[in-house]
């Protein structure tokens, strides 16, 4: 992406920090006026990227940051998590069952994994925002919009996923 982004946030790649993100992305979705499962979808990913650079990036115990990057365009929602560590490689030694990038690929609309030049990994997710008449609705008390249609599923191509 190369224009600014909307909101840049850098933090030291923590768990507690996965908590931080999920309380500002709170405020992205209230400035935006996101209905519930949206932002409910655009949490989970996010954590889950988050979560990726906290434990996958940084081997050894050594410390890193996050870089969290959210651009606003009408109707879309474009989110970047980057880690300055490693790289993505297979481990071994991995605590996870590697379930995070599905789960991320079927939550955005669409979602590219980067190794950016000075290492570490870039996940890029985009998410498709509903139309300001249908954010206004009202739910069905489960955060789901009348008149929604059904989410497709997930498809892959290469390193990117779109729905």
């Amino acid at each position: 992406m190369t224009e600014l982004p909307d909101l840049e946030l850098t933090l030291p790649a923590r768990p507690e920090n996965v908590g931080v993100v999920r309380h500002v992305l709170g405020g992205v979705g209230e400035a935006l006026s996101l209905d519930t499962e949206t932002l409910d979808d655009v949490r989970l990913a996010v954590s889950e990227a988050c979560a990726n650079a906290v434990t996958h990036a940084y081997a050894g115990g050594a410390s890193g940051l996050m870089d969290i990057d959210v651009h606003t365009r009408p109707r879309e929602l474009q989110i970047s998590v980057r880690d300055h560590g490693n790289g993505m490689a297979p481990r071994t030694d991995s605590p996870g069952l590697g379930v995070g990038l599905p789960l991320m690929a079927s939550l955005a609309g669409s979602m590219e994994l980067l190794s950016p030049p000075g290492g570490g990994t870039e996940v890029r997710m985009r998410f498709v925002l509903p139309a300001p008449d249908l954010q206004a609705a009202s739910s069905d008390g489960a955060g789901r919009l009348h008149g929604a249609p059904a989410r497709p599923g997930a498809a892959s191509h290469g390193h990117e996923h779109q729905r």
